[in-house]
């Protein structure tokens, strides 16, 4: 992911972005406050902090913190993903989950190489998550089923499930983990899922860090990342970008 592109030029381009192109958008007084923000905004990307730990790292007061998210989200810097509810579930959070749009980002915000980013397991986490988001993104604005995107966790923690896309009724879970061999737990609340929506149950995936696509029970191998493991048995929808 970062290895795509020089360090040097990555550090040029966010540079450009939190100066002069925020300039443009918005009359910004202090440019290093904006970078201090923008770079908790990085290490808690694909995460629900809290808006005043966002703000407070960044030694920001809260009505600029709004002023930034603003100006951030309509330069199609930052994004967030909903929460998703439904009725057989009781007790869901429903803070949306902050990201950055382009994974890369997040290295040259907070000064990592690709080694650094490697031995820390929430950052290698963090960057697994936003940068399936970021190919998810286009995906989902060309399928002619317009699948809506979103994350599941439970207020206590017990179940969470890193995206659920919605084909109308339908509905299927995607998991993200930092490992190169994932096992039948890693697939554990992809399974709760299906057993809770039944038919309307389409399919999941556990995505994971190892060189090859395999599967975790009787399923076939999602064809759109290297990176991947069918979890579950139930087919997508005719059409859609999982069926191939």
């Amino acid at each position: 992911m970062l290895g795509l592109v020089n360090g040097s030029e990555l550090d040029g381009y966010l540079d450009q972005l939190l100066t002069r192109d925020v300039q443009v958008a918005a009359s910004v007084r202090d440019p290093a406050r904006l970078r201090r923000y923008f770079a908790a905004l990085a290490l808690n990307s694909a995460g629900m902090a809290e808006h005043q730990t966002l703000y407070t790292a960044a030694g920001i007061n809260r009505l600029t913190a709004l002023e930034y998210d603003r100006l951030l989200t309509n330069l199609f810097v930052t994004d967030e993903l909903p929460a998703w509810t439904g009725n057989r579930f009781s007790r869901l959070i429903k803070t949306a989950k902050r990201y950055l749009i382009d994974p890369a980002l997040l290295g040259a915000a907070l000064r990592l190489d690709e080694a650094a980013i490697v031995r820390d397991g929430d950052i290698l986490g963090r960057m697994l998550d936003t940068f399936v988001m970021a190919q998810l993104r286009p995906e989902v604005e060309v399928s002619a089923l317009r699948p809506r995107l979103y994350h599941l966790r439970e207020k206590d923690c017990r179940r969470e499930i890193d995206i659920v896309g919605e084909f109308g009724s339908g509905v299927v879970g995607i998991e993200m983990k930092a490992t190169a061999s994932p096992g039948p737990d890693d697939a554990a609340h992809l399974r709760h899922l299906r057993d809770q929506l039944g038919d309307r149950f389409l399919g999941g995936a556990v995505l994971h860090t190892g060189p090859r696509a395999f599967a975790l029970s009787e399923r076939r191998s999602c064809p759109w990342t290297c990176v991947e493991a069918e979890a579950v048995d139930r087919r997508p929808p005719r059409g859609s970008h999982w069926d191939a």
